[in-house]
């Protein structure tokens, strides 16, 4: 019998909530089950498995981080985009940390295509638009910016920054800055 109340997006908010307080490597089936109190077997009218839950995570999360990223851009070209979109990115993965890692789950390639992940790519060229890239510059610095902005995130949240009497902050505009100066002289073609 289905548990009254439960839905496929329910228990995907659920899971996205879950993520954030104990981590997405750590959001199962059963996990989520106990939240609810229920049985696991409940769950399975909603989701299919453990890898389907957090799959629809993924799915929410690079969709939330999609709004968000839109909103920040509205109205903004050049260097006001790119540092709307890389805080807009950076303030997700703070606010939500499990959601973040989420969002990096690895998609098979049709869910992918499908996914709010390409909404990402294609908010990413508009702004590089701002810039006169032309391909394989373009390419190239989707790739870089991505790079920049995750690994900046991961080693900011694992503590890596705190070391210094630099503040992160300080650090991050100045990363900005000089990603919107390679921008505007650094091509290859």
């Amino acid at each position: 019998m289905v548990r009254v109340g439960l839905t496929t997006e329910r228990l995907t908010r659920a899971g996205a909530e879950l993520a954030d307080e104990i981590g997405f490597d750590q959001v199962t089936a059963s996990a989520l089950a106990r939240r609810f109190d229920v049985k696991v077997a409940s769950l399975y009218s909603h989701v299919k498995s453990s890898h389907d839950l957090k799959t629809r995570i993924a799915l929410f999360a690079l969709e939330e981080l999609a709004d968000r990223v839109a909103a920040a851009l509205a109205g903004r070209a050049g260097k006001d985009a790119l540092a709307a979109f890389a805080d807009a990115y950076r303030d997700y993965a703070r606010e939500h940390p499990g959601r973040y890692d989420a969002a990096r789950l690895r998609l098979d390639p049709e869910t992918a295509a499908a996914s709010a992940g390409m909404r990402h790519a294609q908010m990413t060229r508009a702004i590089l638009r701002g810039y006169d890239l032309t391909e394989p510059d373009q390419t190239h610095a989707v790739r870089m910016l991505g790079s920049v902005f995750h690994g900046y995130v991961s080693l900011e949240m694992a503590g890596g920054f705190s070391h210094t009497a630099i503040d992160s902050q300080e650090s991050w505009n100045w990363v900005l800055d000089r990603l919107d100066a390679l921008l505007r002289n650094g091509t290859t073609t």
